[in-house]
């Protein structure tokens, strides 16, 4: 993939007032896909600041002090997933921010293909408080899912991030990525 051609978004939180921004959170995501072209997310069910919400989400999360972002990325698809991944490139990058907990997040997107699945590696938070669990869908169920669930604040917030992601990713894989 090319980095000329990379997406780059930038959003605004329109869910909740915007008071400042506190923190930076380097964030590595992924379109996770196999040869059947069937893609792989995390369901959230959650009740906690930003409401009770249940969510669909791309696999991601932190990048560690000292990690690189491709290892950022196999470590968490690891851990969510199970999945050991070729990481094929990068889709881009969505900047966007969580009004209520005055974050910035900048959001890393690659396109990786599933090598195999093995057990997940989830954190006490990711068990308890979101109850992460995998999704395996379509494209078209995808969209749809994430159409669903901008029923809550948090559901439009990951949903305009992600969509624009997610299509791109298709572009990509239609195009013989």
């Amino acid at each position: 993939m090319d980095a000329k051609n990379e997406l780059f978004l930038e959003l605004r939180d329109t869910e909740w007032p915007f008071t400042g921004v506190d923190h930076d959170r380097m964030i590595v995501r992924a379109i996770v896909f196999d040869d059947a072209k069937r893609l792989y997310f995390v369901r959230a069910v959650r009740n906690d600041e930003f409401g009770a919400a249940t969510l669909i989400e791309t696999s991601g999360g932190g990048v560690e002090p000292g990690e690189d972002l491709v290892t950022a990325i196999r470590r968490e698809l690891k851990e969510e997933l199970g999945a050991d991944v070729d990481v094929l490139g990068k889709i881009g990058v969505v900047s966007d921010y969580y009004n209520l907990i005055r974050r910035h997040n900048l959001n890393n997107y690659y396109l990786c293909r599933v090598r195999s699945f093995g057990e997940r590696h989830l954190t006490d938070d990711e068990i308890d408080r979101f109850h992460l669990s995998v999704l395996m869908l379509r494209f078209e169920d995808a969209v749809r899912e994430y159409e669903r669930r901008t029923d809550s604040p948090l559901g439009r917030l990951i949903a305009a991030r992600e969509l624009p992601v997610l299509r791109r990713a298709m572009e990509l894989l239609d195009a013989g990525l």
